[in-house]
């Protein structure tokens, strides 16, 4: 499964900067992350679902159904 993560930040007006400096979770973190080649065995991670929904004020199924449902590739 791969997510278009960067249209997700793109379309909700967000940056890595942003998640990182709201979330907690360190910038270089995220940036490798967000920016990471994605395999069916390696997409998203649990720290990242948590660290948008912790910039949004959202719970990170809503996170991850959004994702679903509009950024797979």
């Amino acid at each position: 499964m791969r997510i278009d993560i960067k249209r997700y930040l793109d379309e909700n007006n967000l940056s890595i900067y942003e998640v990182s400096k709201e979330s907690g979770y360190g910038y270089t973190t995220l940036h490798k992350a967000f920016n990471k080649h994605q395999t069916s065995s390696t997409s998203m991670n649990l720290r990242d679902l948590d660290a948008l929904a912790q910039t949004q004020h959202r719970q990170m199924w809503k996170i991850l159904k959004e994702l679903e449902e509009h950024y797979l590739e």
